[in-house]
């Protein structure tokens, strides 16, 4: 008995010591990303000098010198972020570039998908299932595969190059409906039973009883759709004519490479929206996914 406890604890040590390996390998990046914001540019050139020559070369070349991690800087500098807040207000812009696209899509994304999932959750038959099952098979699709498609109805409404041709796609997207969709049919029917004796409608039923039980599922899905369409590239790279509603997803991969310390702060002032949101409903997030908006035992 106790050897068969020293072998169980034996190996979730090591399963602590796998994760945490892994968690830190996998926040390393944004831990350097944040400190290397605050660091001077001849800090920064003097620990990546090497890396930025090679990548600001036409033709690259072997980094033979190693390259200077540092997670804490020599002199704390706030250079950086004063000119991406103050004195360059083109990254301010491409940040409400970003917000007024993206939020949008999240919360009309997420109200429509919530009303078409109750209606495939509640009625089924046949015509539905194919209707679900061509929810499925676009959802499978990658967006690349969309983007001409998307490009052709855009110029055919005469919405291409404007916001739209981004926002309403993102809109009418599978992938919350489909999630919404599996979420719901857990829901037992008995409560829909229940509230039809009481004489509640549709409606109040979709309201009181499917909307508060999916709560769960609807944060991680916003969650997960905003996280999304807020590192977009594409889209905007082939809808938009117009630079100047790029979103900085799109601007933060035309910073010059010279400008390192700037491209440092430009990113963790993109990052804080999808950190905050994400500590916020982090609860959400883990909930939704475990529980799938079913009923606790």
């Amino acid at each position: 008995m106790k050897r068969k406890q020293l072998r169980r604890r034996v190996f979730n040590a090591m399963i602590f010591l796998f994760a945490a390996a892994a968690a830190l390998l996998f926040i390393m990046p944004t831990l350097l990303t944040i400190s290397n914001a605050f660091m001077t540019e001849q800090e920064i050139n003097a620990n990546y000098g090497a890396m930025i020559e090679s990548a600001s070369a036409d033709r690259k070349t072997y980094i033979s010198e190693e390259l200077n991690l540092k997670f804490i800087p020599d002199m704390v500098s706030l250079r950086q972020f004063g000119s991406v807040l103050f004195k360059s207000p083109e990254y301010l812009l491409k940040f409400w570039n970003s917000v007024i696209l993206v939020v949008p899509i999240t919360l009309f994304q997420l109200a429509l998908a919530s009303v078409t999932a109750y209606g495939f959750a509640r009625f089924r038959g046949k015509v539905k299932g194919i209707i679900f099952f061509s929810y499925t098979i676009l959802m499978l699709m990658p967006y690349q595969v969309t983007l001409v498609p998307n490009f052709l109805v855009s110029e055919f409404l005469g919405i291409l190059g404007t916001r739209w041709a981004i926002i309403l796609p993102g809109i009418f997207s599978p992938f919350s409906v489909f999630l919404l969709t599996k979420v719901m049919r857990r829901i037992p029917t008995a409560y829909y039973e229940a509230a039809r004796l009481d004489g509640a409608g549709e409606i109040q039923i979709f309201r009181h009883i499917c909307l508060p039980l999916s709560r769960s599922a609807m944060m991680s899905v916003g969650l997960l759709v905003f996280i999304d369409y807020w590192n977009m590239v594409e889209q905007p790279l082939i809808l938009l004519k117009d630079e100047a509603k790029y979103p900085l997803s799109v601007f933060l991969s035309q910073i010059n490479a010279g400008d390192v310390g700037l491209a440092f702060a430009v990113a963790v002032v993109y990052m804080v929206p999808a950190l905050l949101l994400f500590l916020y409903g982090e609860e959400y997030l883990v909930e939704g996914i475990t529980y799938s908006g079913g009923v606790k035992g």
